[in-house]
Formats: structure tokens, sequence, C-alpha cells
């Protein structure tokens, strides 16, 4: 019984064994790379494992690369994917370089894609250009007339400029605003609309792709289509904002008129108080001067007869006035 036992501890570790050295020693990827022409040393897988490295991922990168006539050491591989970086991705991307006959080294590549760019999209819109399409740009002309333009891109990635140059997004700000000058600086929108094309030669001749990851093949335009008449509109809210100001100043000065009424009415009504308060008073200025002789009888019955003769004449002229007939 204890010899079943012993045998059986002694058979599992041996198996344990077997299993830990075959795992650092990957004996099948050995044989690969050797049959292939990669040349990866066993000391080298087995550093591979220590350091935490895939070994599967980068001999069978090694030997793609080897299979297309690319000479890159496996310590470049092994530092690149300890960098942070997409070792397949760049080796298919190198592999797709050397067959467009594109200029890339593996250095480059790597910067490419350290860099967060996708090197292997980078090398494919170089052979095969990619077209983008601006959203709907609006620009007016010098006679009001608003015009809508849609146009479309053709881009190809620069690989010497993919680390540090802008985007696409900079290619669509720097093409809308080129959309805008030039049909701001048109006479008239139907010089636009006749000769659309002079759009894209204008853009194109302003150099946009400077400082750019993408080299502009050509602008296109999709589609171009007449807005809102903006001069008009602009001329009616000008016209309604004169009017508002006209309105507010016209009703500045019809308060203006309306205090000074009141005030003339105040001052008026003021003097008529002093006039029925000096009226008051004449009666006892007539009896003092006839008390003190300043007044005779006589004068003072001459007075009377002027002043009513005065108030006939005033009630004759009221009714030939009215347009009643005077008997």
């Amino acid at each position: 019984m204890e010899n079943g036992v012993f045998i059986l501890l002694v058979g599992a570790a041996g198996l344990f064994a077997a299993g830990l050295f075959f795992y650092f020693v990957p004996i099948g990827l050995w044989v690969a790379a050797s049959f292939s022409g990669a040349g990866v040393s066993i000391f080298q897988l087995i550093a591979m494992r220590l350091r935490r490295v895939p070994p599967s991922s980068i001999v069978a990168s090694r030997i793609s690369a080897v299979k297309a006539g690319l000479d890159i050491p496996i310590d470049y591989l092994e530092a690149h994917f300890l960098a942070g970086g997409h070792v397949e991705r760049v080796i298919v991307a190198l592999i797709s370089a050397e067959k467009a006959g594109i200029k890339l080294t593996f250095s480059r590549a790597a910067a490419i894609d350290l860099a967060g760019r996708d090197v292997l999209e980078a090398v494919r819109m170089s052979v095969n250009p990619k077209v983008i399409q601006t959203p709907n740009v609006s620009a007016v002309a010098s006679d009001g007339i608003q015009l809508v333009v849609i146009c479309r891109i053709t881009l190809r990635a620069n690989i010497e400029r993919l680390v540090g140059g802008a985007g696409e997004e900079t290619i669509l700000a720097r093409v809308g605003e080129g959309i805008v000058t030039t049909i701001g600086s048109a006479l008239t929108h139907k010089v636009v609309l006749q000769n659309p094309d002079s759009i894209s030669r204008t853009v194109m001749a302003k150099g946009l792709d400077s400082g750019t990851a993408f080299e502009i093949l050509s602008i296109d335009i999709a589609d171009i289509d007449v807005g809102a008449n903006i001069g008009a509109k602009l001329q009616m809210d000008q016209a309604e904002a004169d009017k508002s100001i006209a309105q507010a100043q016209a009703e500045g000065r019809r308060s203006q008129a309306v205090a000074l009424e009141q005030e003339m009415r105040a001052r008026y009504q003021e003097a008529r108080a002093k006039v029925v308060e000096a009226e008051t008073e004449i009666p006892l200025a007539l009896a003092d001067a006839l008390r003190r002789g300043n007044l005779g009888a006589l004068d003072y019955y001459h007075m009377k007869n002027v002043i009513a003769d005065t108030e006939m004449r005033a009630g004759i002229s009221k009714m030939g006035g009215s347009g009643e007939k005077i008997d």
C-alpha cells in the first residue's frame, strides 16, 4: 500500500516537472523556428518566459518576417512588446509595405505603433487611398445667398508624417474653411453654381495637407444646394431693429410732450387760481376806493357799463362762431 502511494507521488512529481520543463523550454516553438530559418535559440525562448514575454507571439512574428524576406532581430520584437506595442500588427504592416514597394523601416513602424496610430491601416491607406466626406458646409456669397456644400476628400497616408502629424479632423476643418473663403469671395452665388470645380481648385491650391499625416489627392464637390437669402434676412432684421429704435425714440418724444403738457396745465391752473384770487379782491378794492374818495360814483357806473358792454360783445362773438343766427 505504501509502495503504491509512493509511486503515485513520484509520478505526479514527474508530470509536474515535465510540464514545468516544457513550459519554460518550448521545444515545439524552437523546432518550428529552426525549420523556418528564423534562428531562435532555446536560451532566448527561456529568457522570454522569464521576462513574461509570450514566445509564441514573438516567434510567429519572427517566422512571418523571415519568410517575407525581412531580417528583424528577435531582440527588437521583444523590446517592442515590452514597450507596449503590437508586434503582430507591426510585422504585418512591414510585410505589406515591402510588397507594395513602400519604404518603411522597423524603427519607424514601431514608433508609429507606439504613438497610438494604426500602422497597418496607414500602410493600407498608402496603397488604397481613403475617401472622407465633409459635413454640410454653409457659406454666403457676396450677393447674400447662402450655399450648402458637401465635399469628398481623397486622402493618402504619409508614412513620414504619421508621427506628430495632424489627423482627419484637421483636414476637414481646413477644407471647410477653404470652402467658406472661396464662396465668400465670389461676386454672386450663380458664379459658384456655374463653376463648382472652382471651389476644388482654389482649396487644393492652399496646401491644406501641410503638417498633417495625410496627402490630399483630390477634393470633389459631392453636392451643392442653394440655401436662404441671408442678405435679405439681415436687411429685414436691420429694418426691424431700426423700426424698433424709431418707435422707442417716438415714444420718448411723446412722453416728453405729455410731461410738458401736464406741466403747462399745472402752470395754467396756478395762474387761473391767482386770477380768481385777484378777482375776489376787486370788490373790496372798489369799496375801499369809494370810501376814501379815490373813485367817484360816475366813474364806478361808467366802469360797470364798460364791463357790461364787453361781456355783451363776447357773448355775441360766441353766438356768431357757433353758427347761430343773430336777430
